[in-house]
């Protein structure tokens, strides 16, 4: 049997599980099985697989996407450069069990986010500056989308919300929530920013998937902005994952 996980803590908000036992059910794949292992500590991934050899690859999700980076035996040119990691494979190379860490967050972001627009932004407003984040920025860079990040301290060149004004958000067409705020339980919060600059000429991504419709959507939609949730990213990224533990 072929075991695969996700790491993270919580893990309650989480439907990769989910995802994908139906998607080894779907596609007749009897020799795999994929499980939540809730960490508050990211450097005990590695006691998994001595516990469990027949571990082979994990996801990676908040709030060790950036902490796991240290424990890696090898990166992905992506994983590297983004300095966040989502995807681990145990792999053996020359007789010998390396961990590499892999970005499969880039895959899913990129495509998620073409099917939902026609056009490049010029201007983009990134809110948080955790793991997924940085996922998000790369995309963009490669993009050649101008973009300003905002989190809460206002450290690390990001603006803080207080900082940011109605003419940040008017000018930035796509603005992407990558921070757990409107997460499933805690579905009441929502990015702190001056929504009524928010037009119909925007896209509201949020990377949240539990729920469906966050309160930042929701309030991108009064504004008649288009929005999406995480769901179709998530989709992407698994199966990028799935393709390297089937590669490596």
């Amino acid at each position: 049997m072929r075991k695969f996980g996700l790491i993270g803590y919580p893990l309650s908000h989480s439907f990769s599980a989910k995802y994908f036992a139906e998607k080894f059910r779907k596609e007749g794949i009897t020799n795999a099985r994929y499980d939540n292992y809730p960490l508050e500590n990211a450097a005990d991934y590695a006691k998994l697989h001595e516990k469990d050899p027949d571990l082979h690859g994990l996801n990676v999700t908040i709030p060790h996407k950036k902490t796991i980076v240290k424990h890696m035996d090898a990166l992905s040119e992506d994983a590297r450069e983004i300095g966040a990691v989502n995807t681990i494979c145990f792999c053996r190379k020359t007789g010998k069990m390396v961990r590499v860490g892999h970005n499969t967050d880039v895959i899913g972001f990129r495509q998620s986010l073409e099917e939902q627009i026609d056009f490049t932004p010029e201007q983009a407003l990134v809110l948080g500056t955790g793991g997924a984040s940085e996922a998000v920025v790369y995309v963009l860079e490669k993009m050649g989308v101008k973009f300003f990040r905002v989190s809460s301290s206002g450290k690390d060149d990001a603006l803080s919300y207080k900082d940011l004004s109605k003419d940040d958000v008017t000018k930035s067409k796509l603005i992407v929530n990558t921070t757990p705020l409107g997460m499933h339980p805690n579905v009441e919060s929502f990015p702190d920013i001056p929504y009524d600059a928010v037009t119909d000429r925007h896209l509201l991504f949020d990377l949240v998937y539990n729920p469906a419709e966050t309160v930042f959507m929701k309030k991108g939609m009064v504004q008649g902005a288009k929005v999406v949730n995480g769901y179709d990213m998530l989709v992407y990224q698994a199966e990028g994952s799935w393709a390297i533990w089937n590669r490596e």
